[in-house]
């Protein structure tokens, strides 16, 4: 008998069940990604909505509105690109305030429709759910782009825009985030989703490739291209997303782990040392209801991540937002280079939750991980602000390194910490709390998203030595929320089977 080809002895190396796993590892970080793609294009066509206008006369400025209604001028060609200052209305004076309503508007809807998203999410399949909020996040990233080709100068238009796509896009997060913990245990849930984190910064780097492509000369298609991306990404959604390996008969030792296999005991009793019990009503489908947000807070730890987060994702979006242009003013680059240097911060951010991952897998503590990550996080910032002024070199290594310990805490509590409280003791096997707990504490982090962008923006007028401190400050108070987990962690004592069991009540 013929010897097999290496290729195919690679493939049946693994068994059917791990490449179920690997599938929906790489299509769930798809599916994300391609969410991040839709958010980038707004910053990249900023530029292109306001343009520096040298023109000498006032009035060779004036934008002729009338003219373009009456077709004289075509919608997607400027008229003089010397009298062309912008996309009316942004082109006003005020224009630094209509943008940034645009990013506020989206990142408050977020923040809000957060917290309704995982309640509603848990009530309904995972795949339909998904699936109905990427083809609607496709649909109204691609409006954006339409008001480019119809001539729309609206500026209530692009708010509400920003608005309906800021509440569909909180669709995604909680259910990529249950599906993946349905399939991968908590043994290695800090690497594997420390790397599958990563999927951020590729739909940050995707997007702004494909907006920067058609700025300059169609912007409208800098929102077209990605809206029609996350619709399509959404098919392949419908088509392929399984949302649970008993869906097609795995094996159940996929996402069984130590710790649950103790509490969910044949003889139906439980740990003697579980005090903290969430009882929820059983219903007639599954045996159990799907959690209250109520009862999601009452998971220990909820709160104390949830304050956290909001503290780091505060850090975290004013980066996003504000980093390019601190890069201009710092380093005197143009635009464009400050936006490509700027990815850096994302290149550390990768490191970051990986690194964050694998040491709280080692070490089966996730808020000392986090509290040993911000606490050296707040003299880094100190730092990078100091010697980022002193030259292209000092920036590139702070960068890095900014940007690995403000990501690390920030996508181990979105994605690990997450998960792991979703499917925590106290709720006896309840994976119905998976999606509200998830959006819990996305949702108040987004809070902080919004803030943080929001706060650089009044502060560094008067100097971006005050929005280090601002920073700084933030990172001290998401340590603070997180002293009390951190000392359960070190005082508490591990089970027989050489697991620590999180977060007990004493």
């Amino acid at each position: 008998m013929a010897r097999l080809p290496v290729g195919i002895r690679f493939i049946v190396s693994f068994s059917r069940d791990q490449w179920y796993r690997a599938f929906i590892f790489i299509l769930t970080f798809l599916l994300y990604a391609s969410f991040h793609l839709s958010r980038k294009p707004i910053s990249i066509v900023k530029g292109e909505l306001h343009r520096y206008c040298a023109a000498v006369n006032e009035g060779e400025v004036e934008f002729n509105s009338q003219n373009q209604k009456a077709g004289d001028v075509p919608p997607h060609q400027r008229p003089d690109n010397e009298t062309d200052c912008g996309w009316a209305p942004f082109d006003r004076d005020n224009y630094q305030q209509l943008l940034g309503a645009l990013d506020y508007s989206f990142l408050c809807a977020y923040a809000i429709g957060m917290y309704l998203s995982g309640i509603i999410g848990e009530r309904l399949p995972i795949r339909y759910y998904l699936t109905f909020g990427m083809l609607a996040s496709g649909a109204f990233t691609a409006l954006f782009g339409l008001g480019y080709f119809y001539n729309i100068h609206s500026f209530g238009f692009y708010v509400v825009t920003q608005i309906v796509n800021g509440l569909v896009q909180t669709t995604g997060w909680p259910s990529v985030v249950t599906c993946l913990s349905n399939w991968f245990g908590k043994g290695r849930r800090g690497l594997i989703m420390g790397v599958w984190n990563s999927h951020t910064s590729v739909g940050n780097i995707l997007g702004s490739l494909i907006a920067g492509y058609w700025v300059s000369t169609c912007w409208g298609l800098s929102f077209v291209v990605p809206g029609a991306i996350v619709a399509a990404m959404g098919i392949v959604c419908f088509l392929f997303l399984i949302e649970h390996p008993r869906d097609i008969a795995c094996s159940s030792t996929l996402t069984a782990d130590p710790e649950m296999q103790c509490l969910l005991l044949s003889d139906g009793k439980h740990s003697a040392h579980q005090n903290h019990t969430i009882v929820l009503p059983a219903d007639a489908g599954s045996g159990v209801a799907a959690i209250s947000f109520t009862g999601a807070l009452k998971i220990p730890g909820v709160i104390e991540f949830s304050l956290c987060l909001l503290f780091a994702k505060l850090v975290s979006y004013t980066f996003l937002f504000w980093l390019p242009l601190y890069i201009t003013n710092v380093d005197h680059l143009d635009a464009q280079k400050a936006g490509e240097l700027s990815t850096l911060f994302d290149v550390g951010g990768i490191f970051g939750g990986i690194l964050a991952g694998v040491i709280s897998d080692r070490l089966e503590k996730r808020a000392s991980t986090c509290g040993l990550m911000l606490l050296l996080a707040a003299p880094t910032l100190y730092i990078f602000s100091t010697i980022s002024k002193m030259g292209l070199e000092a920036t590139i290594a702070m960068l890095l390194l900014s940007g690995a310990l403000v990501s690390g805490p920030y996508a181990l509590i979105t994605t690990a910490v997450s998960a792991d409280l979703g499917t925590h003791k106290s709720l006896k096997g309840n994976s119905h709390a998976l999606a509200t707990v998830t959006a819990i504490i996305d949702g108040t982090g987004s809070v902080g998203a919004a803030l943080g962008p929001l706060l650089a923006g009044l502060l560094s007028p008067s100097g971006w030595n005050n929005v280090f401190y601002m920073l700084m400050f933030a990172d001290a108070c998401a340590l603070l929320f997180l002293i009390r987990l951190i000392h359960k962690e070190l005082s508490c004592p591990r089970s027989a089977m050489g697991n620590q069991v999180p977060f007990k009540e004493q």
